[in-house]
């Protein structure tokens, strides 16, 4: 731990760590001194000149986001020449801002109005004509109005350092200076919006959520993003049953304030015109609405009739429904409907992890240890376009704590940029690539590795035992895709094992089918298909079977339904997910559909009808079983051929992502994996 140093503040004690800057200093006592240009976790800049405090002895007043503590120091930060300091601050920045806070996107939540109206720079000694420039476009997300810019270059940084793009910079000099994208009039770059969140005024604003309503109209939800498997927090502005944007601005989740462009933009496909509103029944070629009493009815009796003559049932879950939903299903199946014939897309061989880490559930890395370790080791994942909050996690500790970084990938990717040594190596070359790593990594503290879909089955033991080999404490990251992917393997849509991984056999029961033999089997009666949409690849549905889809929207597969239920998305439901590292997220409905039903309303409603008992135990207590009993599944073999990654980038994301106006819309999408260049 570091050394305290004992300081006043505004004659308060504060006792803080060596090197801790006033500014942060000043909060721990509930002083809060204010500051445009300064972010936590990013470069200092001392451009704005708010945050300057007085230093007792100190000749000139101090900027307090530059300066370290020290012992004895005495700060006051609230004396008349502070304030006028201050004030004189704020009337210069106003020099060429318009006064268009009633139109402006800002209001209501800008830094810049906040303290105009605390400090009372009401008055302005300049009399020179505003400087004017026309507001640009640089995507269709991002906007720029350069007078409202204050040049606090908050916005650069966060793109340079916090997303590693470096998309935006500063041109001319003085009165001219302006932010620029790197391609001249656009932006090419992640399309993440960090620069928009993070801007203290109005210069950059959201092609998304401008002009739609205020902060203070709507009502804020933080929930679980439907998207990918990191399981960042998106916090919506829903109004009038709407959802408006998305960010994180309240810190509220594991991410902080970090989001993708998917997290933050990609919402809209919950009110896409194409959503489902009412189930349908097959007619002939095509389709006719029914009531839901009639739908569930009618699959209700049909599961009956199926399950009284002791008929075959096929199940395919979902890596989207929430942990309580897939726990509801899977029991279900197997003593409602009979059967283990349950499985889902996978992504990624966790199960082969905990098999070759027989029970040591704590060499399971967390989304906090990205950041906190000393080492990482990233093995056949183009991170920063499959996972971009644990590749932001990654290079915040490369920049905060000098994380060394290692890179063994099929092509060139944004952590080589900053890698300690990256190595090259065709899928299926990777665990002897590790072979020339052996040296340097022995000589790490400890060291987290990331690795993706390419390391299944037997090449996940031997990724096992060279980290084994090492001799130093390693910890592992399996990476899967999508929000739940992990979730809906610990909760038991698997063929051969039960929740927390129990072999089916524990229950004197067989092993049931695998998604891709439900598909060739030709003598299913029923296939139950939740959420997912495996006829898009995989061909037509099983010739006789009666064929149930529940989804937001006719696929490909809905297409191939006789009864389709209209379901509800991510945002629109409770419950959790769980992602990739282990990390359990909350759910929180922000919007309903009219005529969509939550899966897990659905799946009782028929177990209602069907007189089927069902009562699953809480996703919080397999979670607990799992690591009292320390989870330690057999190693079958047979998981690695199961494994069908998607290989979505940051600008697609399977169905939904097909649903988002707002990615299908960027010059980036859809994009490729491991195609990086510096010039990005």
């Amino acid at each position: 731990m570091s050394e305290l140093v004992k300081l006043q503040i505004d004659g308060k004690a504060v006792e803080v760590p060596a090197g801790t800057l006033l500014i942060n200093a000043a909060k721990t006592v509930g002083i809060e001194i204010p500051a445009f240009c300064y972010y936590e976790g990013l470069s200092l800049q001392a451009a704005c000149r708010m945050c300057l405090v007085e230093i007792e002895k100190s000749p000139k007043l101090v900027t307090s986001c530059t300066m370290p503590v020290a012992e004895g120091m005495v700060v006051r930060t609230d004396t008349p020449q502070v304030i006028q300091a201050r004030k004189s601050m704020l009337e210069f920045i106003l020099t060429n801002h318009p006064l268009d806070c009633p139109v402006c996107d800002k209001g209501g939540e800008c830094e810049l109005q906040d303290l105009t109206f605390r400090y009372g720079a009401d008055l302005s000694r300049f009399e020179e004509f505003k400087e004017h420039v026309p507001e640009k476009q640089w995507s269709p997300i991002v906007f720029f109005d350069k007078p409202r810019c204050i040049l606090c270059y908050r916005c650069v940084r966060i793109c340079k350092e916090g997303m590693g793009v470096g998309a935006l910079g500063v041109v001319q000099r003085g009165v001219a200076s302006e932010i620029t994208p790197n391609m001249g009039d656009h932006l090419e770059c992640d399309e993440c919006g960090m620069c928009i969140d993070i801007c203290p005024v109005g210069a950059l604003t959201s092609g998304v959520y401008r002009y739609k309503t205020r902060p203070w109209e709507m009502k804020h939800v933080g929930t679980a993003c439907a998207h990918c498997a990191d399981g960042c927090t998106t916090t919506l502005g829903v109004y009038d049953n709407r959802i408006i944007r998305g960010n994180n601005r309240d810190r509220s989740g594991i991410n902080g304030e970090f989001l993708c462009v998917k997290g933050r933009y990609a919402f809209d496909f919950v009110s896409h015109p194409e959503r489902l509103r009412s189930p349908l029944v097959k007619k002939g070629d095509g389709f006719e609405e029914i009531s839901w009493s009639e739908a569930l009815r009618a699959v209700a009796q049909r599961f009956a009739e199926i399950r009284a003559r002791n008929g075959k049932f096929g199940v395919i879950g979902s890596t989207r429904t929430s942990n309580e939903e897939n726990l509801y299903l899977q029991e279900f199946a197997r003593k409602g409907l009979g059967t283990n014939n349950i499985d889902h897309r996978r992504s990624g061989d966790f199960v082969s992890l905990l098999a070759g880490l027989q029970g040591r559930l704590e060499a399971l890395a967390t989304t906090a240890d990205l950041y906190q370790r000393r080492a990482i080791l990233v093995v056949a994942s183009d991170l920063a376009q499959q996972h971009p909050l644990l590749a932001f996690q990654v290079r915040a500790n490369w920049r905060h704590n000098q994380a060394r970084v290692y890179v063994v990938t099929r092509g060139p990717v944004r952590e080589d940029a900053y890698a300690a040594l990256s190595v090259r190596a065709a899928p299926g070359d990777e665990i002897p690539a590790l072979e020339s790593l052996r040296g340097t990594l022995q000589e790490e503290p400890e060291l987290v590795v990331l690795f993706g879909d390419a390391i299944r089955g037997e090449a996940v033991f031997r990724l096992i035992e060279f980290g084994n080999s090492l001799g130093i404490p390693v910890r592992y990251v399996c990476l899967l895709e999508h929000s739940n992917s992990r979730g809906a393997m610990d909760m038991g849509l698997l063929p051969d094992f039960l929740p927390g991984y129990r072999p089916v056999t524990e229950a004197d029961q067989e092993p049931g089918l695998t998604l891709p033999e439900m598909l060739a089997a030709t003598d299913l009666d029923a296939l139950w298909i939740v959420g997912a949409n495996p006829f898009r690849q995989q061909g037509p549905a099983p010739s006789g079977a009666f064929v149930v889809a529940q989804d937001l929207f006719l696929t490909e597969t809905a297409k191939q339904a006789d009864i389709v239920l209209p379901a509800s998305g991510a945002y629109e439901k409770t419950g959790t997910v769980t992602n990739t590292c282990g990390d359990v997220i909350r759910l929180n409905r922000a919007v309903a559909t009219m005529g969509a039903k939550t899966d897990l309303d659905i799946f009782r409603s028929l177990s209602r009808l069907m007189g089927v008992q069902v009562s699953p135990p809480a996703a919080s207590e397999i979670y607990d079983e799992m690591r009292r009993a320390g989870c330690r599944p057999p190693s079958t073999g047979a998981h690695a051929s199961l494994i069908r990654p998607a290989e979505d980038t940051l600008f697609t994301s399977g169905t939904l992502g097909r649903y988002s106006s707002t990615l299908g819309s960027l010059r980036e999408a859809p994009g490729g994996l491991y195609q990086w260049t510096s010039s990005y």
